[in-house]
């Protein structure tokens, strides 16, 4: 087997990481000569691709890809590889293509929750994107009757990216605002959902997303005590300096059901929620 990844970010890394042993090749493309060096320290071959033209050698990497993930973000042009490499992917073949999302397609649900049969309603530029770049997907998989798996993801964390991070980094927040929840997902319950998808490809969309949506408050201040530090002082949302990104993410407040990726695809998570998962990063050394 042959995977083509496109954009080797923090999700699409350690999906390769715990699925390389079970591919004879990988690829996977990167903007900047050197990411590409580090690709090719992890055992991937790299392509450049800026998103604003093909890649040199993409098309003939994708003629013999059985798997390829798409994780580069859309643009106003729609999606980069669709829009460059959509021809040469359908004439690979691949017998899975999987596409990395957004829980933000949902937009905001007033803290209710919502499943993939919900309807999308998204708030941001960057979240109406998204739904215009699944829907682009999933009319390529019909029209060139391929598989499209599209995995709409909530917050991302794990090792190096977590609030232990930024609790030593000084950029942690407690920001309240009365009801508002999020979901979340470790970095390795994505690999493993991805993973578990592979032995079933037909197009299909699934949350990945830990079973406990609550307060990021919270969060933070469990973080805080595993350290044995004061957390940082709460601050109501209202008033509070936010960049206009990360306060339109409070725009959207939703608790995320995972039920479908468990019992279609039979996958566990590894990391329920965020106690769990914290309790494992403080034993890997991620508090220290």
């Amino acid at each position: 087997m042959r995977l083509f990844v496109f954009g080797v970010g923090f999700s699409s890394r350690a999906f390769i990481e715990r699925v390389k042993p079970r591919f004879e090749w990988i690829g996977g493309t990167t903007r900047s000569q050197d990411k590409a060096e580090r690709l090719r320290a992890m055992g991937v071959e790299p392509f450049l691709f800026d998103g604003t033209a093909p890649g040199a050698g993409i098309a003939a990497a994708l003629a013999s890809a059985t798997h390829v993930l798409l994780s580069i973000g859309p643009d106003e042009a729609g999606d980069p590889a669709l829009v460059h490499h959509g021809r040469d992917i359908a004439a690979g073949r691949p017998e899975w293509i999987g596409y990395l999302s957004t829980v933000g397609v949902y937009g905001d649900h007033d803290g209710a929750w919502v499943d993939e049969e919900t309807s999308c309603k998204p708030v941001s530029t960057r979240s109406v994107q998204r739904v215009e770049a699944e829907n682009a997907w999933l009319a390529f998989g019909r029209e060139a009757d391929l598989p499209v798996q599209i995995f709409r993801l909530s917050g991302i964390y794990g090792p190096g990216r977590n609030a232990f991070e930024n609790l030593k980094k000084g950029t942690a927040k407690r920001l309240i605002k009365p009801g508002q929840v999020f979901n979340r997902i470790h970095v390795a319950d994505i690999a493993g959902a991805l993973e578990a998808s592979m032995a079933r490809p037909r197009t299909r969309i699934f949350n990945v997303t830990d079973d406990e949506p609550c307060p990021p408050q919270d969060v933070v201040t469990h973080a805080a005590e595993l350290m044995g530090v004061t957390p940082p002082p709460e601050q109501d949302f209202a008033t509070a300096e936010l960049s206009p990104m990360a306060r339109s993410f409070y725009g959207e407040n939703k608790r995320v059901a995972n039920a479908r990726v468990k019992e279609e695809l039979g996958y566990r998570f590894q990391f329920p929620n965020y106690r769990v998962a914290l309790a494992a990063l403080k034993a890997a050394g991620e508090a220290d």
